[in-house]
């Protein structure tokens, strides 16, 4: 398979019409359509379907493009890296996070760092734990911050300093808004919206044996799209305190959890992992700040 191919195949992908795509590459519709029927006898799979709306990938189809997203992010971050071996004023830097309010810590080293390297070009990609580390399991993400302690075969870390409160988002019209800290018996019997890292991980270690109890009824990985079924009065969300807009306008309200759960945040990259020369430097100078004494809350 050339890499060259595997782009033509993902463009048809994301068109779902081979003139559309063809005239995207510029190149012929023949020849675009020569060389994906040469991909599918070197797989022995047929990769799209014709249907009336358009190409449609088959099963096989779905699957090589799972596979070619990964192989071209690595193939063009290996790029950019080689690119910028003698650029020592910026290059690229590929970061998974993790929903947390102590990204306000990344945030202010990126700054101070493109101060240094004003060519500084960073790639944020948000997800849970689970996503951000295979993500950099698999050599597409330079760092990751996660909101569990890390696998210590795997990875080097720095701890970020603070934690954050895990609570309830609910509708400031519900009963239990009047409550000033949420209970695990508070729950029973109610609709519960949070991740699934949460509830295998961080639920338990809260409510023990209770989180069995639980009435989950669906599972986010990203908490605002939790926040608008909160809204629509489909459920109470556990969350961490700060991600979501809680204003007496917004309609929401945040109650922390009793006894208290807390969640530390780590910044880990892969043991005797090559940096490119920026993600290096990038590296030195978060390990610099975090070091130091100036680490002040907001």
């Amino acid at each position: 398979m050339e890499i060259r191919v595997l782009r033509y195949f993902l463009e048809i992908a994301r068109e779902e019409n081979m003139t559309r795509a063809a005239r995207s590459l510029h190149i012929s519709q023949p020849s675009l359509s020569k060389e994906i029927k040469a991909l599918e006898e070197e797989l022995g799979k047929k990769l799209f379907t014709r249907t009336r709306s358009g190409l449609k990938l088959t099963e096989a189809g779905m699957l090589l493009r799972r596979r070619t997203e990964d192989i071209l992010d690595m193939v063009d971050k290996t790029a950019a890296e080689f690119g910028s071996l003698d650029e020592m004023n910026g290059g690229d830097i590929y970061i998974g996070c993790a929903e947390s309010r102590q990204i306000k810590y990344l945030a202010r080293v990126i700054k101070q760092f493109k101060e240094k390297y004003p060519l500084l070009r960073y790639h944020l990609s948000s997800g849970n734990t689970e996503q951000v580390a295979e993500k950099l399991d698999r050599g597409i993400l330079d760092f990751a911050f996660i909101v569990e302690p890390p696998d210590l075969s795997k990875y080097n870390y720095i701890e970020i300093p603070g934690a954050d409160v895990w609570g309830v988002i609910m509708r400031r019209d519900s009963p239990l808004a009047e409550k000033s800290a949420v209970r695990p018996d508070d729950l029973f019997g109610l609709p519960l919206i949070c991740s699934a890292q949460a509830m295998r991980v961080d639920i338990p270690r809260w409510c023990g044996e209770k989180a069995d109890e639980l009435n989950f009824t669906r599972t986010v990985n990203l908490c605002y799209n939790g926040s608008v079924f909160v809204r629509e009065g489909s459920g109470y969300m556990l969350t961490f305190d700060g991600l979501i807009d809680t204003s007496e306008s917004s309609g929401l309200c945040f109650r922390p959890l009793n006894p208290p759960l807390e969640t530390n945040m780590y910044f880990i990259w892969k043991k005797y992992q090559l940096f490119s020369p920026i993600a290096k430097l990038f590296l030195k100078e978060l390990e610099k700040y975090f070091s130091g004494n100036d680490i002040l809350p907001p």
